[in-house]
């Protein structure tokens, strides 16, 4: 039989680390369950571990007590990872026990599921030098910054490479948790839990609910006025070439700069502040997708559309049926 362990947190944690805690062992128990009523012998014993006898949260609100230190988890198969606090260097820090025992269980063959914010644990551990991950899209910024030699891909909901998995942001732990019972198990039984627990299964995009800021913690003045400028006029059709020149920067080093202090070249900051404005005008007024797109500065409706379709992963009138139901039907 092999092992699953449920990593808990010593400290550092919020409210939805529980939750990823307690979906993730119901939702693993289930699968269990159903491999046995179908004949099958139990597949995994799931075990909850941490490095303290107890864990609060939410200043004494819940508590949890690991079922076994993780001292005395020689082996396990498969490490999942939860949420964690928002305060990520201190919720490293507070967990440096726990890492350096993941990362010695990778090395030793066990795979690791990071789920939400615990993708700051498992790159603290190293274990995501040059390799693509996700996170949280509210917390990809600050995770740039701290780990720039991973690959974040903070559009996708799941990643699955070399015996590491992650996933995006807050309950879509859930649509992880799902990817890995049909791993680990196979189809039938992933099908089961997700119509159990109505999961929706096979979702790959965290795109469409993403609200973009734009990185402004970045200290190059000369960006923070180029960025200030490009939200100012969002119904003008920006040059970059202009841009750069009316701050005196050679095109290149205008984008080399930007690429740095931003994580988008200014042709990608430019495309998400306009569509970050549209999906707003789509959510909230009666305007026709044509308005909108005029509003951007767009006046053509192939590009408009390409363009909101690659950032939200869906169409102006897909989006706009999602979030306004009371929108005019176009």
């Amino acid at each position: 039989m092999k092992h699953i362990t449920i990593v808990v947190p010593d400290g550092q944690t919020n409210l939805s680390t529980i939750a990823c805690i307690v979906g993730t062992y119901e939702i693993l128990n289930v699968a269990n369950s159903y491999w046995k009523q179908n004949g099958k012998r139990e597949l995994f014993t799931i075990q909850l571990a941490g490095v303290s006898a107890k864990t609060e949260f939410d200043n004494g609100l819940l508590t949890i007590k690991p079922q076994v230190n993780i001292s005395a988890i020689r082996q396990t198969g498969l490490i999942i990872i939860p949420s964690l606090a928002r305060d990520y260097q201190q919720a490293m820090k507070g967990n440096k026990l726990l890492v350096s025992w993941i990362a010695e269980q990778y090395k030793a063959g066990a795979e690791i599921a990071s789920m939400c914010t615990g993708t700051f644990m498992l790159a603290s551990a190293g274990l995501l030098d040059e390799k693509n991950c996700s996170t949280h899209w509210s917390a990809a910024d600050t995770f740039r910054m701290l780990f720039p030699r991973v690959h974040l891909q903070a559009d996708k909901l799941i990643t699955d490479e070399h015996g590491i998995y992650t996933n995006g942001g807050a309950y879509s732990f859930l649509n992880l948790v799902i990817y890995l019972v049909e791993k680990y198990y196979d189809r039938q039984t992933a099908i089961y839990c997700s119509k159990i627990f109505q999961v929706e299964m096979d979702r790959q995009s965290q795109s469409a609910f993403a609200i973009f800021s734009g990185q402004k913690q970045h200290g190059d003045e000369m960006v923070q006025q180029a960025q200030a400028y490009i939200e100012s006029r969002l119904d003008e059709k920006i040059s970059i070439e202009e841009l750069s020149s009316h701050f005196a920067v050679g095109r290149r080093n205008f984008d080399r700069r930007f690429i740095k202090a931003t994580g988008n070249t200014p042709i990608e900051y430019a495309q998400r502040v306009k569509i970050e404005s549209a999906k707003k005008a789509l959510e909230t007024t009666r305007k026709t997708v044509n308005e909108v797109m005029y509003e951007v500065g767009y006046s053509d409706v192939k590009a408009f559309r390409e363009v909101f379709r690659k950032v939200t992963g869906m169409s102006p009138l897909e989006y706009r049926g999602k979030y306004n139901k009371e929108a005019v039907i176009i």
